[in-house]
Order: C-alpha cells, then structure tokens, then sequence
C-alpha cells in the first residue's frame, strides 16, 4: 500500500467489524486520516464487506480476519496505535484480552460487560484508555444528558425524576410498512432486544420488568413534531445512577422508543416464541408458511392465539404465510425471524433512517413548583 505524503503513517488505527454500524466511522476515519496521515484497517471476516466500506482511500487497507483467530487478532493489535471494536458485543472480550496484554487504547460503541470490567485493575496499571459506550445509547445520550443535569445543577435546583429516551427510528418519507421501523443496526440485536428484562426505578420503588411485559405500547412519550413513540425500559438503569450522580432522585428509567405498533407487533411475536433460541427446525424445503403452522403447533398455539387482524397483518408482512422457502438449513425461530426481518424491514437504497433522543427531567428549588425539561 502507498500512503500519500509519501511517508509511513502516523499512527495505525485499527477497527474490527465493517458492518452497518460501522460505516460513518470508517468514513469520517478516512477523511481525517488524509489531515493526520492515518492509516486505517479495516478487518472484517468478509473482504469484499471490508473493501467497500474503505472505498479508494490510500489510507485504509482492508483485510479479512476470522476474529475468533488468536494468532491473527494479536498480531493485528500488536502492530497498530489504537483499536476499535465494531464487532457484535460477545466478541468484544476477545480484543479487550489483547489489547491489555499488548498495551494498546481500545474503544467500542458498546456496553460495558462483566468480564472488560474485570480487566479494568491491569488496564489501570497499565495507563490504558478504554472508552466504551461511546456510539449513540449508550454515548451521546449520556453526554447529552449531563449537560442538563450540569446545567439545572448549576441554578441551584434539584432533580427528582429523570426519563432519557432514544431510538433508531425511519424518517417519516420512508415510513412505508406496518411495522413503522426499518432495520439500520445489526438485524441480531433486533430479534434479541430486551430478553434479559429490564430493572429501574419509579417514585422510589426498584422495579423489574420480565421480557414478555416489556413492550407495551400504551407507554408513550410525546416528540414534538412527531406525535407519540411508545417507550421501553432499556436493560439496567440502575447502574448508571451513580454515574449520573442522581442517587436523589425518584425516578430513574433509560428507555429505547419505538413507534406504537411496532411495540404491539413486538409483544406478540414474543407471545407466540418466535425470537426462541433453543428449538430446532430443518428450514431446507420449509416454506414461512409451513414454518409458521409448524410452530405454533409445536408450542400449542391456535389461531386465536394470533391476535386481531392488525396483529396478523403485521406477521403477514413478514412473510409468515408466504410459500417463498425459507433454505435456512437446520436453525431456531430467532434465526428465521431474523431472515424475515432483513428480507422485510431493511433500508432502501433511498430511504433514511432517523434518531430521536429526549430526555425528560423534573426539578426546581426546594421553595417553587416542580418543572419539566424536554
């Protein structure tokens, strides 16, 4: 590879993962790269993945890795200045174990997890920086949401309850299914989404929330201009009440929005296991429609158990009572939801996809009425 300038770069910056999530990095990486004399590589264990997101930069080389593979990760890191990680978030560990062993700075858009914050003695010792939770939820909102909090703070008032919303949502032009959701992440999150419940606290009670109770769509929250989105807890709010320092406060919730019938969509295809992981089915010469008899008959389930007709025409979209085979070879529900979902909710060439984030604070002096800030 020739760098322009005509000199070995300045710094080696590398970055696992090329998938949707990874594209506006890698582009803004790319442009700075021709100010500072960067050179990016791109590792992804598709090539061809790799190849497109670096585009014709001189400065990013692209490379297919199996990440799984210690030998090849370890070398990759040894010889680069900082890596990022945009590798699905189970995968994250394994580079955090390298990069503490080679002495190298890690970053990753993801949340913290148990076995990175065993490490964070030797990452100390070491002078390491690992900045995680560093995309949009987590990362923008929590510096969004310190702001106020800073700002509220500092004329003298106190917080007694704290919502912070945020969603991945479609822009209203390209809101053109039932659904009202097109997928810009990765489609896996999407079927796996709060499985593990959620846990928050409300008016001074700690409350948990299983997975079948999480999506309800008369939780709604008003975004001026666009009417009202439907909200869900977001994992663990409570381990991030100390970091925002409002251990005062009431009510503490970190939510992820939706549009209202995505959540009644949502909640009945959870109703009727089909983001279930552990059964399997031989998907070869199965159509959706022979998929879907199949399984609501080996979970007992009736038509009745469907719903009403926006409920079934939701499903309908998916494709769940179309003759097109699946050819999935033997796997889950979870894995055929997902195929459905990418054939059916993925973002067209001209479509855009759009955030929202709205955090919702009540406070005031100890004297005056409580206030509310959006």
């Amino acid at each position: 590879m020739t760098l322009q300038k005509n000199s070995l770069p300045e710094k080696k910056i590398l970055v696992f993962g090329a998938g949707k999530s990874a594209t506006c990095l890698i582009d803004y990486l790319l442009k700075q790269a021709a100010d500072h004399n960067w050179q990016v590589i791109v590792v992804d264990g598709n090539l061809e993945q790799a190849q497109v997101k670096s585009g014709v930069s001189s400065f990013a080389l692209p490379m297919q890795v199996d990440v799984k593979d210690h030998e090849s990760r370890n070398a990759l890191i040894m010889q680069s200045d900082i890596v990022i990680s945009m590798l699905p978030p189970g995968l994250h560990p394994l580079v955090a174990e390298n990069c503490v062993a080679a002495g190298r700075h890690l970053l990753t858009a993801s949340y913290v997890d148990e076995t990175i914050k065993s490490m964070e003695p030797e990452i100390r010792k070491k002078g390491l920086l690992f900045l995680c939770e560093m995309g949009l939820d987590p990362g923008i909102d929590h510096m969004s949401a310190m702001q106020l909090i800073h700002r509220i703070r500092a004329g003298g008032e106190k917080i007694t309850s704290f919502h912070s919303h945020c969603g991945g949502l479609v822009a209203p032009e390209s809101d053109d299914n039932p659904w009202h959701y097109k997928i810009s992440w990765n489609p896996r999150n999407v079927v796996i989404a709060g499985k593990t419940g959620a846990v928050y606290k409300s008016n001074n009670e700690i409350r948990q929330l299983p997975y079948h109770l999480l999506f309800d769509p008369s939780r709604t929250t008003a975004i001026a201009g666009h009417g009202y989105f439907a909200w869900y807890p977001n994992r663990d709010s409570l381990a991030y009440i100390s970091l925002y320092t409002l251990e005062d406060c009431s009510t503490f919730i970190r939510t992820t929005l939706r549009h209202p019938d995505f959540c009644t969509g949502w909640k009945k295809v959870i109703e009727l296991n089909l983001t279930d992981e552990i059964h399997p089915y031989d998907t070869r010469e199965l159509t959706y429609r022979e998929f879907f008899q199949t399984h609501l008959l080996q979970h007992d389930l009736t038509e009745v158990a469907i719903g009403d007709n926006r409920e079934k025409n939701m499903l309908a979209y998916l494709g769940f009572y179309d003759d097109e085979k699946i050819g999935n070879g033997v796997c889950t529900a979870a894995d055929v939801l997902q195929k459905a979902l990418e054939n059916k909710l993925k973002l067209k060439q001209q479509d855009r996809d759009m955030v929202i984030m709205q955090h919702e604070l009540e406070h005031g002096t100890e004297d005056q009425r409580r206030k509310t800030i959006s």
